[in-house]
């Protein structure tokens, strides 16, 4: 008995061992190859790819074609899974992995025009240019990727098998950039309904005065049911497996304000927090060409760049390039809409929405003049009038690609204004400095005009040919500053200056990160690298402090209690920084919420005042709102009493605290910022509880808040918590006194396979502010004993 016992566990003790061993084995196959030797198909000469300390690829090739292939076998090895999801957005295919839960999602990216543009577009592209060339050496690199490299653990996790990639993807990734950047599918939907709902003088409170006061970029150049819809958009992008684009700081600072007396670049797009990190960092280096590169998933040009002669960067210009139009239908036929013209047939396409575990979707999409019917996009809107939409987008010849291969490879200052006056959308503020000191700044995207009495932030009249787009204007009067006398220049996605003698409309953020960005450069002579460094983690408001200032009087003392009075004693003496140990963000940021809350919500009701508090306009309203003692908004519509600016604010203050106090108890000195805010990088996998720590990157307690230049962007809610969505993408400074020493830094790790140890080397480095070498000395690059080599088949 004994010794059948014996064997028995000498049996499960082998079963152990050899299953633990098959799956370490097993995972030891998933891992990047990050030396050694591959043969990749196509390469005419041998590459060399030096991975430094960070796993960042030093792609070495005789020529550019090369380099390239060799980009997308690395990038893919590193982030397919990443690229996989971004493929499949456009067309909406997400449901093929993720089951019933993204079909509204699918079937809104499905309806935006996004596949149809492409299709236009490559109908049209000249498939030998230098750009699709270099574009297709990297698609190469990856397929080549696809056939011999290992699935990612996504892949079987999902189970999904690699397919290969084309053109066409990497264009649909391009819309879905361009897409992520508008604003008016969350904005003007709901004002249109609040308009129908409260009345014109209402929606007049709410537009943003364009006046003297808030910080305008500074531009050298002066020249020429609803709701639903809102909401439905906002739940989409909630459940998006990839982040989007939300905002970001730049400033260059020219050779006058230098301590080197040569230019400063600084640069951090501000996107959503995911695992993967939104960038691929790499180095291409051939005889007649160089770049240091931040490229987005399946993309082969960096949109942020730098090498020994230059760099560039962007921020979002957030002007607005999308508008809604109310069709009118044919009384006698559903199948017609009306134009100047007459009756016009809607132009249909058939969508397929393939589902995992689950039978097929299909519905028929509409097109008019202006674009698809976004009525089609959601199987539960039920506003009978069908609302199309008009982006600039599809409108407009694509040149992207054309766009980011020539911001990449430009010589001068001239070739990279040249290059920024291709791009149509998405807006985008395209910042440059260089080894010559030049530093320039242009609002690129093409802009438009109409008749001067439309208000763009609503549904316009799509039948009349009233509201129709009058001119287009030329890029060259576009807002811009070039080597300006004021010796810096900066975008912080706020209003830029005048063109032709207007204020463009757009979704453009609160000037409190412009504020800063501008009394910190005004106010010191000469700034160095590491002050560039720092600048990037400033986390102080000058805003905040003004905008409570503002609303200080109005709170009637008399009628606070004693923790009350401290309460409001610790916001009076707060400097306005967002740090963890303070109390001071705590207690402001809960004010602003009732403040917000008390203010608004009666009016707009309970679901448009939660869409409210997700846009942009929310974010500028607060200061705007806080600074009117008269307003339509201030009396309490559930009331019999008319209630007044002083009674509105003392009851937000006191609602606050009572929260507060209510969540972290009577001990106000312990209202720490870092009790209430947090953020995380999560991954698709993570939704599910057990594989959260495998793949998930947090949650961590860090510095930062709402509008700051360190911006965490959060929700402003009911919650009394503060869950960082989004931030610094990258953090990068380039010095041109000494250009292989500038440094950036991701906020995870510069891969995305969860077997790589540059999964998430970055993530504590990036929450203290510290940084990466970017580098470019050979010496140092060759010193790593990583090196992979690319050969060609012989």
């Amino acid at each position: 008995m004994w010794k059948w016992f014996k064997r028995i566990l000498g049996a499960i003790l082998a079963l152990t061992l050899i299953l633990v061993l098959g799956i370490w084995i097993f995972s030891k196959s998933l891992h990047p190859t990050y030396k050694g030797e591959e043969v990749l198909l196509g390469l005419d000469k041998e590459v060399t790819v030096y991975f430094d300390d960070a796993g960042i690829p030093h792609i070495e090739a005789t020529d550019e074609k090369d380099a390239y292939r060799a980009l997308g076998y690395v990038h893919a090895q590193d982030r397919l899974w990443q690229m996989e999801l971004l493929r499949r957005l456009a067309p909406g295919r997400l449901s093929e992995l993720f089951g019933k839960d993204l079909i509204e999602t699918d079937r809104f990216f499905a309806s935006l025009g996004i596949v149809e543009a492409t299709k236009t577009t490559l109908s049209k592209v000249n498939l030998n240019s230098k750009a699709n060339v270099l574009a297709q050496a990297y698609l190469d690199g990856i397929n080549h990727f696809i056939k011999t490299g290992p699935k990612p653990i996504e892949f079987y996790m999902v189970g999904l098998e690699k397919t290969p990639y084309t053109m066409e993807d990497i264009y649909n990734v391009y819309g879905y950039m361009a897409f992520s950047f508008a604003h008016a599918h969350k904005t003007d939907a709901l004002l249109t309904e609040l308009k129908e709902k409260l009345g014109a003088d209402y929606l007049k409170e709410l537009d943003i005065p364009i006046a003297e006061g808030p910080q305008y970029i500074k531009s050298q150049s002066k020249g020429i049911k609803g709701s639903a819809i809102a909401k439905s958009v906002h739940q989409i992008f909630d459940k998006l497996p990839v982040p989007s684009f939300i905002g970001s700081n730049s400033w260059v600072v020219g050779p006058q304000k230098s301590t080197t007396g040569k230019v400063l670049f600084a640069n951090d797009p501000h996107i959503g927090y995911s695992q993967p990190s939104v960038w691929y960092q790499s180095h291409i280096k051939t005889p007649a060409y160089e770049m240091y590169n931040f490229n987005l998933g399946l993309t082969p040009f960096p949109l942020l760049g730098h090498n020994r002669d230059y760099a560039y960067g962007l921020t979002m210009f957030e002007n607005d390039d999308l508008d809604f139009y109310i069709e009118q239908l044919n009384p006698n036929n559903p199948n017609q809409y009306l134009t100047p013209n007459g009756y016009k047939d809607f132009e249909i396409v058939k969508k397929e929405i393939k589902v995992k575990d689950g039978e097929s979707v299909h519905f028929d999409l509409r097109f008019t003049l202006h674009g698809p019917i976004v009525n089609d996009a959601f199987s539960h809107l039920k506003d009978e009038r069908p609302i199309a939409m008009q982006w600039i987008y599809t409108k407009l010849p694509n040149k992207l690609m054309d766009l980011a291969y020539n911001i990449s490879h430009s010589k001068s200052l001239h070739d990279f204004k040249n290059a920024a006056s291709m791009l149509h959308a998405p807006g985008l503020n395209m910042m440059y400095g260089d080894a010559k000191d030049n530093i320039a700044w242009f609002a690129s995207g093409q802009l438009y005009t109409y008749r001067d009495s439309v208000n763009t932030k609503v549904f316009l009249d799509g039948a009349s040919g009233k509201d129709e787009i009058k001119e287009y204007i030329d890029f060259s009067l576009n807002p811009k500053a070039i080597n300006p006398d004021w010796n810096y220049v900066y975008s912080a996605n706020n209003q830029p200056d005048s063109i032709a003698g207007k204020y463009y409309p757009g979704y453009y953020l609160p000037e409190d990160r412009a504020d800063r960005i501008v009394n910190i450069l005004e106010g010191k002579s000469k700034f160095s690298r590491k002050d560039m460094q720092t600048m990037l983690m400033d986390v102080k408001s000058d805003v905040a402090p003004e905008i409570f200032a503002n609303l200080l009087p109005h709170i009637k003392i008399g009628e606070l209690d004693a923790l009350e009075k401290s309460a409001l004693n610790m916001v009076k003496n707060w400097d306005g920084n967002f740090i963890k140990e303070a109390v001071g963000p705590t207690i402001y940021s809960r004010f602003i919420y009732y403040f917000t809350h008390d203010t608004f919500a009666d009016e707009m009701g309970k679901e448009a005042f939660e869409l409210y508090l997700k846009t942009h306009l929310q974010n500028k309203m607060v200061a705007v709102q806080a600074a009117k003692d008269q307003s339509l908004f201030w009396d309490n519509n559930t009331t019999e009493a008319i209630e007044s600016k002083n009674q509105i604010v003392t009851q937000a203050f006191k609602n606050a605290v009572a929260f507060i106090k209510n969540q972290l108890g009577e001990d106000y000195k312990n209202w720490r910022w870092d009790r209430v805010s947090s953020v995380a990088h999560e991954h698709p996998m993570g939704q599910v509880a057990a594989l959260r720590k495998y793949f998930n990157v947090g949650p961590f307690k860090t510095n930062g808040g709402d509008e700051v230049i360190n911006n965490h962007s959060y929700n402003l809610d009911s919650t009394g918590y503060y869950k960082v969505k989004s931030g610094p993408s990258t953090r990068r400074v380039v010095d041109f006194s000494d250009v292989e020493n500038s440094f950036a830094i991701l906020p995870t790790g510069n891969s995305g396979n969860i077997f790589s140890p540059y999964y998430k080397d970055q993530s504590q480095k990036y929450l203290n502010g510290e940084y990466v070498k970017m580098k470019l000395n050979q010496e140092d690059i060759h010193s790593t004993k990583q090196i992979l080599k690319l050969k060609p088949q012989s």
